[in-house]
């Protein structure tokens, strides 16, 4: 869930803030409690590198000590969202590793995955052409995900000659769009087109190409102006009650439930509306 230390706790100094965050591997925005992440090698349609994988899972990973930030966008340069793995700069050599080497590579993919659904902040994709390969599992990752008419998603990992379980496709594919949808993508490695991805619930919404960003990020806005502590807790328990039976799931909304009673953030809420005003909150 969403951390508030605030500025006179002698932890403060463990939550870094990442307005300042200089990325390496792609291109880092912050302004008004949202980061923007666009994965920027537009000629050859945002191709993943190892640097760039390793990059966004630590910062993935950082966030969740990142008090300043509320909400994700993650988007791509040029019209495309991520082509995938590098067919150079990572295809090639790793058919030239060695089997521990190369449980190492899908094992830092996965913790990708990993860290985008383990930090608290809610994560909007901003979807637009080309989403394949690891790009794809990228968007999966988000919580939201907009679209346009040309957006293609493929998770064609089996025509290269690979399974189509990578980076949690067989776990996270079949919750989103159902298990039969996703087997025949997962065996075929046919892209969705972005009616079909609308219709089956991967996308939330299409919007034309000039209009996505701007959509995904007054969505990432209006989650950041929400209450940040309690969307933590809500992306938690999308998670977690996956492995829970519903008398598991009811027990532990309870108690995370009765958690965020006990937050200034209720008492705002409950202030604003006996006052007849929009709330303020301030994520703790």
């Amino acid at each position: 869930m969403k951390h508030y230390i605030g500025a006179g706790n002698p932890m403060h100094a463990q939550f870094e803030a990442k307005a300042g965050y200089q990325a390496e591997h792609f291109s880092w925005a912050f302004e008004a409690g949202i980061g923007t992440i666009t994965l920027n090698r537009p000629e050859r349609k945002n191709p993943l590198t190892f640097d760039s994988y390793g990059e966004l899972r630590d910062l993935f990973r950082a966030l969740n000590f990142a008090s300043d930030v509320k909400a994700i966008v993650v988007t791509g340069a040029g019209g495309n969202f991520c082509s995938g793995g590098d067919v150079h700069e990572i295809i090639g050599p790793l058919t030239q590793m060695r089997m521990p080497e190369l449980l190492e590579f899908t094992r830092m993919t996965g913790d990708l995955v990993k860290a985008m659904r383990h930090c608290p902040q809610p994560i909007v994709g901003a979807i637009d052409g080309v989403c394949a390969g690891a790009g794809a599992m990228i968007a999966l990752a988000c919580d939201l995900r907009y679209g346009t008419p040309a957006t293609n998603t493929a998770f064609l990992f089996t025509r290269v000659g690979l399974a189509g379980a990578d980076m949690g496709a067989c776990a996270l594919l079949p919750r989103v769009i159902g298990q039969g949808r996703a087997s025949e993508l997962l065996f075929t490695g046919r892209a969705m087109t972005a009616p079909e991805g609308h219709a089956w619930g991967f996308f939330n919404a299409l919007h034309e190409s000039d209009a996505l960003l701007p959509a995904a990020t007054a969505m990432a806005r209006k989650l950041a102006e929400g209450p940040s502590f309690a969307h933590g807790m809500t992306k938690t328990m999308l998670s977690q009650e996956w492995a829970m039976t519903i008398d598991q799931a009811i027990e532990a909304e309870a108690q995370a439930q009765a958690i965020c009673m006990q937050t200034e953030d209720f008492k705002r809420a409950f202030e604003a509306f006996a006052g007849k005003r929009k709330p303020v909150f301030g994520g703790d």
